[in-house]
């Protein structure tokens, strides 16, 4: 497409457009017919006609048609019609049309300069036109003045209005995009949250599934206490497993509310979950106090993930769990587990720990929200520790 082309389709008039120039060019003629027509006590025009005369109007309908360009060139248009209708007054409607459009669709320092000239133009055409009633040089130039101020004024808060009526059009934009961006980012934070209660609680219970079904399979031949023992706690887990999962499923139906939370309190059945596994679980507990509610919740997923972990990837090892603290020193809260069992070959395959990253992730964005430390690592014996100090105000 090349450049005419494109130009063309810049300034191609609607419907709208072409009502408004056409009503812009007949007041610009309207203009020139009154200032051609003879009024009460002039004199009769010569015949045959004055050739300025002519060559007056001839000028004026020119300009007026001149007028149907001015939103191309609306800054050329403007000073050529100002510096025409100096000497052809009957061009001073064309004149008073392109200020205004200029002061439409220009910045208001360019309407300003060319209302400037258009003043000097008023005051050259009253030197080389004098008025036929005889009216004050003064006078017939303020009149002017008042007639251009009055379309450049008119223009520019023409102007005004239109770029009010876009910042507003703009700024509820930008509004609506921001409240979206909003709404994204807290459904984001929303997400986020009940991805981690659906992986602490449901990890924690399909943890204890895996190691009992594997205990199954490593061993059927079992004596049958154990077996019933084992599938007795698989169908809890399982069952467990399912009632979580409802409560998580009830929470995103309900208009409001908010995941079930553990507390400090449920730390005794947790541990013992876990000791039902056959692993050895020792419980210290070395705090006084009534640990507060944030606090307690962010320390059950603490030792929830260090138990889940220890099941998945050392089964079998002995783990201890520690807590300890105070109002004002803060709490402590440790898990550690024993080394990974060798591998036999036969028995139930065993994670990488490299498979537990998302967890820990999750971990640490609960931790860091309750503006404490965690720490994790292997310790010296090939175990696991995860250790979290977790703020307790006095």
């Amino acid at each position: 497409m090349n450049d005419t082309t494109s130009s063309r389709q810049r300034y191609r008039r609607g419907a709208r457009d072409w009502v408004v120039d056409s009503l812009m060019f007949l007041t610009a003629l309207g203009f020139g017919f009154l200032g051609a027509m003879t009024l009460p006590g002039e004199p009769a025009p010569p015949s045959p006609p004055d050739p300025f005369r002519v060559a007056e109007q001839l000028t004026a309908l020119a300009a007026c048609t001149a007028l149907w360009w001015r939103r191309r060139w609306p800054v050329q248009i403007a000073v050529a019609l100002v510096a025409v209708s100096a000497f052809f007054p009957l061009a001073g409607g064309a004149m008073l049309v392109a200020l205004f459009s200029l002061c439409v669709h220009r910045p208001p320092k360019v309407g300003l300069a060319v209302l400037a000239l258009s003043f000097l133009s008023s005051y050259i055409g009253a030197l080389v036109h004098p008025d036929p009633y005889d009216t004050p040089l003064v006078t017939a130039f303020l009149l002017s003045a008042v007639f251009q101020g009055a379309a450049a004024g008119w223009g520019l808060s023409v102007q005004h209005r239109r770029q009010l009526f876009d910042s507003l059009r703009e700024r509820a934009v930008h509004a609506e995009a921001e409240a979206r961006l909003r709404a994204e980012r807290a459904q984001h934070r929303v997400r986020e949250s009940i991805a981690r209660e659906i992986h602490d609680v449901l990890g924690h219970r399909l943890s204890l599934l895996s190691v009992h079904a594997g205990a199954l399979e490593y061993r059927p031949d079992a004596p049958p206490e154990e077996i019933a023992r084992s599938a007795g706690v698989i169908r809890e887990s399982a069952h467990q497993a399912l009632q979580d999962l409802r409560e998580v499923i009830g929470v995103l139906r309900a208009p409001v509310g908010e995941l079930p939370q553990p507390t400090m309190a449920d730390l005794d059945q947790l541990v013992s979950e876990a000791g039902n596994t056959g692993a050895g679980v020792e419980f210290v507990e070395e705090y006084s106090g009534e640990v507060p509610e944030r606090t307690g919740r962010t320390a059950y997923r603490i030792v929830q993930e260090g138990l889940t972990n220890a099941r998945k990837h050392a089964p079998g090892s002995d783990t201890r769990v520690r807590i300890s603290g105070g109002a004002g020193e803060g709490l402590t809260v440790e898990v550690v587990n024993g080394a990974p069992a060798p591998p036999t070959g036969s028995g139930p395959a065993r994670s990488e720990r490299t498979g537990a990253g998302q967890g820990l992730v999750g971990l640490a964005e609960r931790v860091s929200l309750a503006s404490g430390r965690l720490e994790h690592g292997r310790t010296d014996d090939g175990g696991w520790r995860l250790s979290a100090w977790l703020p307790w105000s006095a």
